[in-house]
């Protein structure tokens, strides 16, 4: 790309509009540095199974995806502005008290933390559950974000520049996302499970920054249309739900997230315990925002004059491909020498998977919201992308809670057994996992299909109506 076109790109958007991608940028790094291992840490320092852990992270995933809906109404009555400076406040606390809380329980004599945790009663404790609030909170805060941030960027762009807007949001949604994750390798390798815990100061400081950002440079001009009451905002939220079209679609896409969740979900805890504790699931997950960094411009500029349908229909069937792959890994026996570097074929086949969806991804989520913004009336921008989320809603109910049975039943933890060879036994069908998420994906593409073809239809319908009296 030349500078011209790259100016191009990058031009023609407001001050607010780069604000808000830089905050989104520094929050990102915090939640997923924290997210692709909190299902160790919930298991690892504080001891929950692997069904408690999946449906704890599981309600905390769907919380944050949940509460944009209410959050993205009070955010366009409070101004964005406050709102910002409330959720990174929340977010800071919140990440600080998960690093504060192990040091609480250890001073109790319920663990003791170090490479490897030695639970001396915490896990038959219930002061573990004090984790619940500290999540709660994180979840309140980054709920505005996903609210507010999307309808920062809507507000910032044109109908000519709305696409592009969306595509620079995610670019930097990614960048960040990868930023985050790098830096869990070194901890786990320097501090092994204590790692797991200071992970938590980098995500504090990740946010405090953006607060100050926030409240330094961030402005806004509020006027009447952002100051609805009460009334007119359930009203808005009834005409939300009442949208058959978006409900719909929304349930048919909760399946691509169903799969991409599994990110954070099944793949930290798989790939640990099939490839060994010298795996990377943090540098694999990277995979995912540098193939989306990577494609989603060019994406875009491919489907630019595709329907937002079209381009969300292609990535749907990228999607049982890639479970497909990161099953194959576990038929395959020995090293895979790649000329440069030994891999474990659980490892290398795993990246080839999670490349997929992330081009998955840049065919489906820049147009999806795009698609939810343009169905927002002037001034209800915040409301309907707040909603935009509630795919992840569903899909993280679903998807966490299904990843913990099926990681109890087909890749159990090691630790619970007597042997190697016992436990080997236990998980030689680990792979099943991901046979189950094909079949999910492929289920939801055939269903993009069926209602591509009953939207045109009705379409279709509406306008000989509508020339008809004519």
């Amino acid at each position: 790309m030349n500078s011209n076109s790259s100016s191009s790109f990058f031009g023609g958007f407001p001050k607010n509009f780069w604000i808000a991608n830089g905050v989104e940028l520094l929050e990102r790094a915090a939640y997923y540095g924290v997210f692709i291992v909190i299902t160790l840490y919930l298991s690892r320092i504080l001891g929950f199974s692997d069904v408690e852990a999946a449906w704890i992270s599981g309600m905390f995933s769907a919380g944050l995806y949940f509460l944009p809906t209410f959050s993205g109404a009070i955010a366009d009555k409070i101004g964005f502005r406050n709102s910002l400076m409330l959720a990174f406040g929340l977010l800071t606390i919140g990440y600080a008290s998960l690093a504060l809380l192990p040091a609480i329980m250890e001073s109790q004599g319920l663990v003791e933390y170090g490479r490897q945790v030695v639970f001396t009663g915490l896990m038959e404790s219930d002061q573990r559950w004090a984790i619940v609030p500290v999540m709660v909170v994180i979840m309140i805060g980054g709920s505005f974000i996903k609210a507010v941030i999307t309808a920062t960027v809507a507000k910032s762009t044109t109908a000519e520049t709305r696409a592009k807007g969306f595509s620079i949001f995610y670019m930097m949604v990614n960048i960040g996302a990868f930023s985050g994750k790098t830096v869990v390798k070194p901890l786990r390798e320097s501090m092994g499970d204590l790692g797991l815990i200071n992970l938590n100061y980098f995500a504090a400081t990740m946010t405090a920054v953006a607060f100050f950002a926030i409240f330094m440079f961030f402005k806004t001009a509020e006027d009447a249309t952002e100051k609805r009451s009460l009334s007119q905002t359930w009203a808005a939220l009834v005409k939300v739900v009442g949208n058959a079209r978006l409900i719909t679609l929304t349930f048919i896409i909760s399946g691509f997230w169903m799969v991409q969740h599994q990110l954070y979900a099944t793949m930290p805890k798989y790939v640990l315990r099939m490839a060994g504790e010298g795996a990377s699931p943090s540098w694999y997950a990277n995979v995912n925002p540098f193939v989306v960094v990577m494609t989603v411009g060019v994406v875009t500029a491919l489907m630019r004059k595709r329907s937002a349908l079209f381009s969300m229909t292609v990535g749907m069937f990228i999607m049982p491909v890639s479970a497909l792959a990161m099953a194959s890994g576990n038929m395959l026996s020995g090293n895979v020498d790649l000329g440069f570097i030994q891999v474990h074929p659980i490892a290398l086949m795993m990246i080839v998977g999670i490349v997929l969806q992330g081009l998955a991804e840049s065919f489906i989520s820049p147009r999806f919201l795009e698609y939810f913004s343009l169905q927002a009336p002037k001034g209800e921008e915040g409301l309907y992308l707040g909603f935009s989320h509630l795919h992840s809603f569903i899909s993280s109910l679903l998807g966490f809670g299904l990843s913990g049975y099926l990681l109890e039943a087909y890749c159990p933890d090691p630790r619970l057994f007597d042997s190697h060879e016992a436990w080997a036994a236990a998980a030689s069908h680990a792979h099943y996992i991901w046979y189950v998420f094909a079949g999910i994906a492929s289920l939801s593409a055939v269903s993009l299909i069926i209602y591509g073809a009953v939207i045109k239809r009705l379409d279709a319908d509406k306008v000989d109506a509508e020339v008809a009296p004519a």
